[in-house]
C-alpha cells in the first residue's frame, strides 16, 4: 500500500467477495488493492471537490457565454491496481473510495 492511501481496518465480506473502503491524499494517483483482493469487480471514487472548468456554452464562436463545468476525477482499474485520473488536466483531489472484488 502507498503511504498516501488509507484502507479502513474493517472490510465487509459476502461470500467470496470483499468490500474495501478507504481514503487517499490529493497527491495520490494509484491505489493498489492486491494485498486484499484477487480482482476488482467495481470501484467508486469520491473526490472531495470538483475541478472547475470554464467553457463557452454557445454553439458559435461569437465571443460566447461562459459557463463553468464542475468536473470530477475518474478512475480506471487494471487487475487490482486503480489509477486516478485528474479532471481537466488539473491535479487529483483527495477523497474516499469503495472497491468490491474477489478476496484473496
Amino acid at each position: 500500500m502507498n503511504m498516501a492511501v488509507t484502507i479502513d481496518p474493517r472490510p465487509t465480506y459476502f461470500g467470496d467477495r470483499m468490500v474495501v473502503t478507504g481514503s487517499y491524499d490529493a497527491t495520490e494517483t494509484t491505489i493498489e488493492l492486491g494485498d486484499l483482493l484477487a480482482s476488482v469487480d467495481a470501484f467508486t471514487l469520491n473526490p472531495s471537490a470538483p475541478t472547475l472548468q470554464n467553457v463557452d456554452s454557445t454553439p458559435a464562436d461569437d465571443g460566447g457565454t461562459l459557463a463553468i463545468l464542475a468536473l470530477m476525477d475518474s478512475a480506471t482499474v487494471s487487475g487490482t491496481t486503480v489509477t486516478i485520473h485528474p479532471a481537466a488536466g488539473g491535479s487529483t483531489k483527495a477523497g474516499t473510495f469503495l472497491a468490491i472484488g474477489r478476496r484473496n
